[in-house]
């Protein structure tokens, strides 16, 4: 195996024995043939969508899959050799269309790959394509050939769960076929692959506001809504991911059960959503990032359901309670499909919950571009009258690496007179720290799940509008931190609306050459982090 993917990976190089993760090489292997199948599949799509064929199955299981090979997503390789089983079935299905419309299906490799009969049989196939089939190619291009398909995985997940609530883009669906067949091209330059990274992030763009409509739609817009910490005495599920549809079917499915329903990780924000929050038993958030799941799991008295990535290797204290859905899966764990949680409500009736009543205090979600522009007139006065001198988009990404402290020491020491907007689970760093108010305005302002980053989005764009200058121009700042492909989808949205001087940590990715790096550099001032909190805000504030 060869794994680059998060910024976890192996000594900052790349994973080859089995993955930081936990994901073994077998599982990496698959997930190399998948995207191995899903460049053929590409390549019939493009070619059908010339001749006027579309094929939906073909566009959501391209998708689906993509979202499969995400870090932290599918651990079974008993589940990802059926994913690509699948998808030589969609091929054979979408071959059939084109041909039959009389258009030419493209000679490549992925085309004309059929699955090996049994796993060992589909590793040795893995082994023999790797991350790319093609290895002769310039060191830099394959590094933005890996920029962009990174991306597109993150762009993927975010478009399957805007498609489970009814949201879909038929441009999106095609740019994904138009890039995958495009690994095949040799005959595309540096310079069009940096075109090709940078259309990652304008569709993705476009994909996270398919995903805001399918949320707000769905739930109402998020309001500023205190969420308890602590907990209550009754039975509990705890959910943990990022799937809004998964929550409220659980929800509906829990009421009246004598059941409270614990968010975990990026399903804390969840609470801000008035068709969400207006159930009872939704009750208090649980734990902290995903990176301290074992230990917080273990303890937690009741069952727990994760609905996207995140997942860990589950302890053997508390396998039989965890369950997966969606596209998620564990050899360990009991997968339920469906939107059906009659197995985890059944365990969480089996198990104690909690029995006795404790206050941990409380946070406060909600702050959606909706709520944030509610106050824009009293924003702007506060800045024009110096009592907001800066802002910072303090979001990302949290993970076990060493230097993520930084994060919480740079809002910590973020002076008085700052606003921090928040976003992702790197907010856990400091999620229920107090900082305190600047006119009736918190000063720690969560926007939401990685996905909210366009609430963030709008809310710089509104604010750049109202001072008639462009965005980076405005007094904000942007400190990152990235773990997985998500996190590189939504970077690459950033450069794509010409944001500059990010600032980009705890470490940079390696999949990027020094090459690429500087014409990163060059375009948009992207820089790493520096190695003290104190030492970039002076830099930054001058």
């Amino acid at each position: 195996m060869f794994c680059n993917q998060c910024e976890q990976t192996n000594k900052g190089v790349g994973c080859t024995t089995v993955g930081v993760c936990g994901k073994t090489a077998e599982v990496a292997v698959l997930q190399d043939l998948l995207l191995h199948e899903l460049k053929g599949i590409a390549a019939i799509a493009v070619a059908g969508e010339k001749a006027g064929v579309v094929d939906h199955d073909a566009q959501v299981f391209t998708a689906e899959a993509l979202f499969t090979t995400v870090t932290n997503v599918d651990f079974d390789a008993e589940h990802m050799a059926d994913v690509i089983v699948q998808g030589a079935e969609v091929k054979r299905a979408l071959r059939e269309k084109v041909e039959a419309a009389g258009a030419e299906v493209p000679a490549a490799p992925g085309v004309d790959f059929e699955p090996a009969h049994d796993i060992p049989g589909m590793v040795a196939q893995g082994e023999a394509v790797g991350i790319f089939s093609d290895h002769s190619r310039d060191e830099n291009v394959q590094s933005l050939q890996q920029t962009a398909v990174y991306g597109l995985k993150g762009l993927a997940a975010y478009a399957d769960h805007a498609r489970i609530l009814g949201h879909e883009d038929p441009a999106v669906y095609e740019f994904m076929h138009e890039l995958l067949a495009a690994l095949e091209d040799t005959s595309l330059s540096r310079e069009d692959w940096i075109g090709l990274v940078l259309k990652t992030g304008e569709v993705n763009l476009r994909v996270m506001e398919l995903l805001d409509a399918a949320n707000t739609g769905a739930y109402g817009h998020p309001a500023p809504t205190s969420v308890p910490l602590g907990h209550r005495p009754n039975k509990a599920i705890l959910i943990s991911g990022h799937d809004l549809k998964d929550l409220a079917d659980l929800l509906e499915q829990t009421e009246d059960r004598g059941i409270d329903v614990y968010t975990h990780g990026e399903m804390l924000p969840a609470h801000g959503y008035p068709e969400l929050k207006k159930y009872p038993h939704f009750y208090g958030h649980y734990g902290t990032a995903w990176q301290n799941q074992r230990k917080e799991f273990d303890e937690f008295p009741g069952a727990i359901l994760m609905t996207t990535n995140c997942i860990q290797n589950p302890r053997d204290t508390y396998a039989a309670n965890i369950f997966t859905t969606g596209r998620v899966a564990h050899p360990a764990a009991t997968h339920v499909a469906n939107g059906d949680f009659g197995a985890v409500i059944e365990r969480a009736l089996e198990l104690p919950g909690f029995t006795d009543e404790v206050d941990g205090g409380s946070v406060t979600v909600g702050f959606g571009r909706n709520a944030v522009l509610s106050v824009a007139p009293a924003v702007i006065e506060a800045v024009k009258s110096g009592a907001i001198r800066h802002f910072f988009l303090v979001g990302g990404c949290d993970g076990a690496k060493p230097g993520r402290s930084y994060y919480t020491d740079f809002v910590d020491q973020a002076p008085a007179d700052t606003v921090v907007l928040t976003l992702a689970c790197g907010k856990f760093r400091f999620f229920d720290h107090q900082l305190g108010e600047i006119g009736g305005i918190p000063r720690l302002l969560d926007v939401g799940q990685c996905n909210d980053a366009y609430s963030a989005i709008k809310i710089a764009l509104a604010l750049a509008d109202a001072f008639g200058v462009s965005v980076n121009e405005l007094p904000m700042s942007l400190v990152l931190s990235w773990y997985e492909q998500k996190a590189v989808a939504i970077l690459l949205t950033l450069l794509h609306l010409g944001i500059t001087d990010i600032r980009l940590g705890p470490t940079l990715p390696a999949f990027i050459t020094p090459a690429v790096l500087q014409v990163l550099v060059d375009e948009f001032s992207i820089k790493p982090i520096g190695a003290s909190a104190s030492e970039d805000l002076t830099a930054i504030l001058g």
